[in-house]
Parts: structure tokens; sequence; C-alpha cells
């Protein structure tokens, strides 16, 4: 047997399924996963990278994974060319130095295609060449500090939720690295790792992975004297991102990888996502005349037809894509920071506490989940123990009145069909077959054009019957492994050969062929730093909300600025900064505008000028930026 690497696009005509040029920009979806079975599912459902926590030191604390289980979603990513990028993205107290970086290298051993960092001060540790990529927690709100992390030698920059098309335009005229955004999912209604408002309130950091999520609160909205104008609102609670029907005009502003939110959703959510942005993303690409093509290989074929509806999600906005004002209205949800569902119908009457008579629009199975809103306004749920007709036998008892309107957020059919899709993900190949003197030889291509050829000595002896289709039948029987067959090229004619033969030659080729893969996936460099020592002539952009926790991140900033002025610490570290009137969040939603009294229209009047958030003994003031339409919210202890 001989086995090679070489392209026989000459030989075959290349697969029409790729349709693009060795020029064309990679393009990657990117996709969340709490632990390895997620990843694996990721995967199979059309990520072309994803991206997960290691053992520490990620922004999500409960995504962890030990390296044994990011080593064995690396080993089935590079199968299909998807990349694995691990989230090291917490800023880095000091004593936490050695074993950062020790977890660094254990990350490069393992294969680990990038790591996502937040804190400077990994640029100065004793780390391998694994490339960096800037987290959203960097905080890159304009096109020069995208510039500047490109400058230090990040490989990737991951840019904040709120940007227009035309901002990413900017960014993408000033920088050269592929830029990340995302596309759905939760949103933070702070600028990502400019938000110390949980550690303020909870001792739970954002910046430490930790969280407390108090944008879920529920407030209180009070003018100066106390006086309450809306009460009990999940005021600061944004819709979820659903940039589904942009994936087109986020490719022309310049984005290459489409990054979706929930390292803490679970395996069913990831499924449906991922499914459908791949949807949307390959016919995006098909529609770019072969500028664009997806940076991995293979084709998933879900069990089911994707709807991002049907999972978690708290309603829907695009989030700022757009500049008009009347689009950057109804970013929040108010009334819950649960998830509604899709309305199904209403209450007739109640007939027992386990009973009702219902009016639907679509049918319900046994063991749905239904939620309504109750009479003072709180989101509540049960469980449909039984369906007969209009009749529905709940779970637990309920009091609801006439005319309830009802909500479903758990499909028993729909999380059934999504629990059986696995393993569906294919590299599409052609074969040819053909002898060469007393030889048999099967030449493998994939999508991508890289072949393998096996051979093997045969005595083929003149057939009484036609052999193609049962040569065909052996060749195409692929079962388990990462392929399926295209075309089939079979010059051997009337010749016969042993199907033992021919399944001997599909094996070894199908082996050689995941033997190049391990053998050609390149794991990249980090790019060198190209800034020049004190390039920069002045400390004064540096505040606190830069995050600087450490002495390596401070010596970063002081190989490249002219100051003798300490360096400000993170809030975190010098917690003395949580005094009264301290801004703890900055936001591009501004509830004046939400509520439609914006100080730039004449509704202006519609509230009073100065606005207070309470939620129990916790009170913020509110400043609004119309010049730079933002929101500050401001720690107040008084």
């Amino acid at each position: 047997m001989f086995r090679k690497r070489v392209n026989f696009a000459e030989k075959i005509d290349h697969m029409s399924s790729k349709n693009h040029t060795s020029s064309s920009v990679l393009v990657e979806l990117l996709a969340p996963a709490r632990n390895a079975s997620t990843a694996i599912a990721a995967i199979d459902h059309g990520a072309d990278a994803v991206y997960m926590g290691a053992s520490g030191h990620g922004a999500r604390s409960q995504a962890s994974n030990s390296i044994e289980e990011v080593e064995y979603v690396v080993g089935y990513a590079h199968r299909f060319g998807v990349k694995v990028y691990v989230t090291v993205n917490t800023i880095v107290y000091e004593d936490e130095i050695k074993e950062v970086e020790c977890l660094i290298r254990k990350l490069w051993r393992i294969g680990v295609d990038a790591i996502i960092v937040q804190d400077m001060g990994v640029l100065r540790m004793d780390i391998p060449p694994i490339p960096l990529h800037a987290s959203t927690q960097c905080d890159i709100r304009t096109p020069e500090k995208a510039r500047f992390l490109e400058d230090a030698g990040f490989s990737q920059l991951v840019l904040p939720r709120e940007l227009s098309l035309e901002e990413i335009r900017l960014f993408r005229g000033i920088t050269t690295v592929p830029l990340e955004a995302f596309v759905h999912g939760a949103l933070c209604v702070s600028y990502s790792g400019d938000c110390q408002a949980s550690f303020a309130i909870t001792g739970r950091s954002a910046n430490r992975g930790e969280c407390a999520q108090i944008c879920r609160y529920k407030y209180d909205l009070e003018d100066e004297t106390g006086t309450k104008i809306l009460q009990g609102k999940y005021l600061l609670s944004l819709k979820d991102m659903n940039r589904i029907d942009h994936i087109g005009d986020m490719l022309d502003a310049g984005i290459t990888s489409f990054k979706i939110e929930g390292r803490l959703k679970d395996e069913g959510y990831v499924k449906n996502v991922v499914a459908a942005y791949s949807e949307a993303l390959d016919r995006a690409i098909a529609s770019s005349g072969g500028h664009f093509r997806r940076a991995s290989k293979g084709h998933s074929h879900p069990v089911f037809v994707p709807e991002v509806k049907k999972s978690f999600n708290r309603g829907f906005t695009s989030y700022f894509l757009q500049p008009k004002l009347s689009d950057n209205v109804g970013l929040a949800s108010f009334n819950t920071p649960k998830w509604i569902g899709e309305e199904v119908g209403a209450v007739v009457c109640q007939i027992a506490r386990r009973e009702l008579k219902v009016r639907l629009k679509v049918p319900l199975s046994n063991g749905d989940g239904i939620g309504c809103f109750n009479p003072a306004g709180e989101y509540c749920g049960f469980r449909v123990n039984r369906v007969n007709g209009n009749i529905l036998y709940l779970a637990s008892d309920a009091t609801l009145s006439s005319g309830t309107r009802l909500y479903r957020n758990s499909d028993r059919d729909w999380n059934r069909l999504i629990e059986q899709s696995a393993g569906n993900r294919k590299i599409s190949i052609d074969m040819l077959l053909r002898g060469v003197g007393d030889r048999i030889v099967l030449e493998v291509t994939d999508e991508d054009g890289v072949s393998v050829a096996e051979a093997c000595e045969c005595d083929c002896q003149q057939a009484k019957t036609p052999q193609d289709d049962g040569r065909r039948r052996v060749l195409s029987k692929l079962g388990d492994t990462d392929f399926e067959l295209c075309r089939l090229q079979d010059s051997l004619g009337d010749r016969f050969v042993p199907s033992s033969i021919l399944a001997s030659l599909r094996r070894s080729a199908i082996a050689a062929l995941q033997h190049t893969y391990a053998a050609t996936h390149v794991t990249g460099f980090r790019r060198q730093s190209s800034i020049c020592s004190k390039s920069h002539h002045s400390a004064t952009g540096l505040s606190r909300h830069d995050n600087i926790a450490n002495s390596l991140a401070r010596e970063f900033y002081e190989g490249i600025y002219n100051s003798d002025a300490p360096f400000p610490e993170a809030i975190e570290v010098s917690p003395c900064f949580l005094k009264s009137d301290t801004r703890v969040m900055q936001t591009r939603y501004c509830l004046r505008r939400e509520l439609g009294a914006c100080l730039k229209t004449s509704f202006s009047g519609k509230l009073p000028q100065k606005l207070y958030l309470t939620s129990g003994s916790t009170r913020f003031r509110l400043e609004f930026d119309c010049r730079n339409c933002r929101m500050n919210v401001h720690l107040d202890n008084k």
C-alpha cells in the first residue's frame, strides 16, 4: 500500500458544496460549550469553533472543565478542522500568576487553538506562544483601542455588543486581525468589563467570573424625593440578542467570527441555535460569490428544523445594530427576566384546581410546560399532565381567571426531537477508483481538495455481470465515520474486484485521510507585539475601569506609557473606591429612551430630571450622558 497527500481536482470536479477559491476569507460560527458534551453537540450541529472554560479563571465560573475534558474536545474538533478556544478571561490576582501560567502551558500542550483573555498581565507571563484573543471583557469600544490590542499581539478581537454596523466598519478599517461579534444570546446591560455593580452590591465580581446578575433584579424607579414612578419592574433586564437576519450585513461590515452567547445554556439550546445560525451563515456565504467560506469541514444534518424562538429567550432585539433611534427602543423586558415562551391560547374557565378549559391556537402535548402572568403581574408556570381536546389537566394547583393568556416554554415533542439529534456532521468526499497496471487505486478527495490514495495488487478477472452498483455499495459504506460519499468515478469497467479488497481500500483511505487531518492541523502562534516602548505619551486614559489587578498588568502599561503617576488598580483589588456616588456601570441602553422620555426629544418632560433605581437597601443614581448617548449608573449610599 502507499499513501500521499495530493490534489486530484484535475481528475475529479471540485465539489460544488464549498464553491470557494484559495483566496476566500475564512468565516467561523463560534459556539459556546458548558462542558465536553455540549461542545461535541455544537460541533455536530455546525460550529466552526467552540469556546469553553478550563479548570478556572473563566468569566463563567459555573462552566469550568478539566484539562482532560478540554483535550477530548480538541481531539474531536480537529477531526473537522474546528477550533477550540478556551476562556481565561478574568482579571488575575498577584498570587494567581503562576497558577494561570501553568494552566495556559497545559492548554498549549493539548492543542488548544487560542486563549481568550481580559487581563493584560497575560502578555507578560511566562507562557508558550499560544494565540491570544482579546475578550469582550477588554471593553474594546473604540477603533483606537482595537488597533492598540492588535499591536499588542492579539490575534482576534471580540467587539462590544453595543456597536452598530457603521461602527463595525470603522473598526474593520483600522485593524487587520479577525473581528468577532456576538450574534445571539443574553445581553449584559453594561459595557462588558466595565461593570462593578455586582461586586459593589454582593462582593461577587463580574470580572472574576462570579456575576450576581443584578441587572435581572426587580427595581423601583424613583425621583429624588423618593416618590415611586414605577414599582417592581425589571428595569435593567434586557431582551436577548437575535441577529440571525443580519448575518450578511455583518459579513459585509467586516465580522468574520459570529459568536453565540451561552456557556451556561443546556445542550438542547446549543444544538438548536447553532444549527439555525449555521444555516443562516451558509446562505450568506452562498450569496457572496465565493468571497467567503466556512473555516471548518463538514456539513451538519440535524433531525429537526431549527427555530431560535423555540429555545430559551427573553424576547429578541438586534441591539443597536441599526443607528435609528426608533430601532433602539423596546430593548428591555420589564415584566420578567424569565423565558415566557410562545403564546398558545387563553383560559376559558377553571373547572377545578388542576383542570382548565382553554382555547388553543396550537395543539399541546402531555408534558408541555405552560406559563402565564398572574393578577399581580408575576410570571408563573406549571406542567400539563394530560391534554384532552380543550381541557388541560395540570401537574400542580393553579388559580387562573378567564381570558388569561397562556404561553408554552417547554415543548415536549420538540425537546425529544432535539435530544435525538447527535453525531450528524459529515465531510463530503469524492472517490476515484481506477487501475494502474496490476494494482487497484482508490483516491479519496474531500470537499476542500485534500486527497489521499491507497493501492493494492489485485489479479482482476473479467466480470460476467455489471460491477458498478456493487462497487458503489461497498465504497459508500462509511458507517459511523466522519465521511459521506458524494460522487464516485469508477473507471474499472467490467473488471471483477472482490468486495473484501474494496472494503480494505476504503478503510485504509479513510484512515489515511483522518491521519492527514491530524498531521496537518495547524495551531497558530501568538502575534508579535508591534508597540514601541513608551509609544503612548501619557496614561491619562487609564482608570480603575481598565481592571489592573497585578504587577504584570502594571508592567505592561508602564512599558508603553510615559507616566510617573501610579496606575489605578481595579476595584476588586482596591474596594475603597466603592464609596457613595461611584460609577459602577455604564450602558448604551438608556432607561429614559426606553420609557419614551429621551432628553433629546420633546417628550423629556414625561420623567423628572433626576432618577434613581432602588431594590431593597440598594440605591443607584442614574446619570444621562446625552452627548455620548450613554447612561451611567452610580452607587448611591446616601
